[in-house]
């Protein structure tokens, strides 16, 4: 793992239109829950506008306040979900003793999020197939960062030297299949032995020591 922290990225792609008062902000937030349970157990195509307007209590005409369509609601969602979980992850960092200790710390953290949002995983892949560039944009957030946390712990001297970008999307699709198989499939492993085996990767990779 991990895409950890807080990303960058300008996107073309135009959003959805932000709320003004506080009171917006909690129905554009209770649209974007319901169209995260829709689009998580009924899948995307399935879900309909009135699915998500039903499940959130509001008004077909609230919906469109603040999104022009499925399509809308779908970006913002996985742009939020994204924003979450990189806010999740970098609480869980803070006070890492090095870069590797940062990677065990934000996969622990990782797996326990994915255990609390299992449809995270679904909506992602629906998402490729509805918006590509959002799905990318998705991942790319989080590699820009990533690469460039990995390459100031590099130059700090906790890495050996190596190409980062392409470490850090090796971390990513490490957590990200750890989250499938142990968070979201089945949990038979406990987690201290997962962490346990990735410290040990981590630090000493595959090879025997005695190579």
């Amino acid at each position: 793992m991990t895409a950890n922290e807080q990303g960058a990225g300008e996107t073309a792609i135009q959003g959805p239109r932000k709320p003004k008062t506080a009171r917006g902000k909690k129905t554009r937030a209770k649209i974007l829950r319901a169209a995260e349970e829709c689009f998580g157990t009924l899948g995307y195509h399935q879900a309909g506008i009135t699915d998500i307007t039903r499940y959130a209590g509001v008004a077909l005409g609230s919906f469109y306040s603040y999104f022009s369509g499925k399509e809308d609601a779908m970006r913002e969602l996985v742009r939020e979900m994204g924003y979450n979980l990189r806010a999740h992850l970098a609480q869980n960092v803070a006070g890492a003793t090095d870069r590797v200790d940062a990677e065990v710390r934000g996969l622990r953290a990782f797996l326990e999020y994915i255990r609390d949002h299992p449809w995270m995983y679904r909506i992602l892949q629906e998402v490729q197939f509805v918006d590509e560039a959002v799905y990318r944009e998705y991942y790319d957030t989080f590699s820009e960062h990533y690469a460039r946390l990995l390459s100031e712990a590099t130059q700090a001297g906790e890495l050996r030297p190596g190409n980062n970008q392409v470490r850090n999307w090796a971390l990513m699709g490490m957590g990200h299949f750890l989250g499938m198989r142990f968070a979201l499939w089945e949990q038979d492993v406990p987690m201290d032995e997962i962490i346990k085996t990735m410290d040990d990767l981590l630090r000493h990779g595959l090879a025997r020591s005695d190579q």
